[in-house]
């Protein structure tokens, strides 16, 4: 029997192998005092050119990463920003940057990624100086909390995609000690359901509770020379607002229905979408050169309760490269997409299929999908393979154990 459940635990290990694990890293002040401390998975794609084409490569934060010391920082009356610097590979490296907002809340202001061109493990065919890009993020949790996200959130930024999971995040620790206290994200929050409903006073757009996903809409775009743009989606808006100091959130569900307009160009299609006082307006670029189209500005318009300190929103992104796809093609994805358009506001997409620029009548092209999708489909796959070993290794080890048990007697 200890045999068995020793050959169980090395199975359940190596299962656990296969799916992506997550990193710790701590950084400490000049006396040795914790005030930073981050777990978390991140995946990278990057897309580059090599002489004769566009290719993208995709790799998860390797066992070697670790702190760069000298780079990392806790914060002081000078610099009160803290400063997350991680190493890995031949000179890769991801910096988080941390600042306090108020009173009762930090936030990762900036995350900024250097990629080595010269790295041939991951950039084949290519030779060049490290490529940097930079971005803020919607990750913030009050003061003397960690921050905790289970859930998928996708960033992107110029031609780096990046799937950050599992994270757990502390800035600014006191007395040395990690706290606690949990602030959970937004995307978790849905997954549960204990929460009140949100009322609001914006009208034709709902408040839903956390848990409540968008009505998928379907939406076009037409010009001189027929539709530029087709779509279907479910859109959610994140927002947060301040009330006496206290900074609170909204989840506002678009309806299917809303009213849509939008304008075809040579290079640019945009489609804006009204209800009520909210406003979504999405612009679409095209690039020649790699025969791709993107979603690459996010504007976002929306009224506020009447008690919030501002009564109105306005957030806006136009560094976006986000619903990637090759013109001609369709992008899909039925996961929930996340993306961050400031500190203020997130757009959350779901099963959106969406085709820009190039269509053949009124019906989509081809399918390209998305990166978390192969995501998700490829964690069942492997647990069911490791589930199918487990089974085959426990009857191959009961055969035996049978076999030597009846090898003890002899036949009278």
């Amino acid at each position: 029997m200890a045999g068995r459940g020793a050959v169980g635990l090395l199975l359940a290990a190596a299962l656990l192998g296969f799916l992506q694990t997550s990193s710790t890293f701590q950084v400490k002040d000049p006396d040795g005092k914790l005030c930073l401390s981050a777990n978390f998975s991140m995946e990278f794609t990057v897309e580059f050119s090599t002489k004769s084409k566009k290719e993208n490569t995709t790799f998860a934060l390797p066992p070697d990463a670790h702190v760069i010391k000298n780079a990392s920082t806790c914060g002081n009356k000078q610099a009160p920003e803290e400063i997350l610097v991680v190493g890995f590979g031949k000179g890769h490296l991801l910096n988080m940057t941390f600042e306090k907002k108020n009173a009762s809340l930090y936030v990762v202001s900036a995350l900024m990624f250097k990629f080595n061109l010269s790295d041939s493990s991951l950039f084949p065919n290519l030779s060049g100086e490290v490529t940097e890009v930079k971005k803020g993020s919607d990750i913030q949790a009050d003061l003397n909390t960690k921050y905790l996200c289970h859930s998928n959130k996708l960033i992107t930024t110029g031609n780096v995609s990046v799937l950050l999971s599992n994270v757990v995040i502390e800035a600014y620790i006191t007395n040395d000690t990690i706290s606690k206290k949990e602030t959970i994200c937004s995307e978790d929050k849905r997954f549960t359901t204990t929460l009140p409903v949100i009322t609001t006073h914006i009208p034709s757009t709902t408040s839903v509770p956390p848990s409540a996903k968008p009505e998928v809409g379907k939406y076009t775009v037409n010009g001189s020379s027929g539709i530029c743009l087709l779509a279907s989606m479910g859109l959610q808006l994140n927002l947060t607002y301040s009330i006496q100091n206290k900074n609170l959130s909204k989840v506002l569900n678009l309806p299917p229905n809303a009213n849509s307009s939008g304008k075809c160009d040579n290079l640019t299609v945009t489609l804006n979408l009204t209800s009520g006082s909210t406003n979504i307006s999405l612009n679409f670029a095209q690039n020649s050169s790699t025969e791709k189209y993107f979603l690459r500005g996010i504007l976002v318009t929306a009224n506020l309760p009447t008690e919030a300190t501002e009564k109105s929103i306005k957030a806006v992104n136009n560094s976006l490269s986000a619903l990637k796809a090759t013109i001609g093609k369709s992008y899909k994805c039925v996961a929930e997409e996340i993306i961050w358009v400031s500190d203020k506001a997130s757009l959350n997409i779901y099963n959106v299929q969406i085709q820009a620029f190039k269509i053949a009548g009124d019906k989509f092209g081809a399918v390209e999908e998305c990166q978390l999708d192969e995501n998700n489909m490829l964690i069942p796959i492997v647990v069911g393979a490791a589930l199918a070993g487990l089974v085959l290794i426990v009857m191959i080890a009961y055969l035996i154990g049978r076999k030597r048990s009846h090898a003890g007697y002899q036949t009278i």
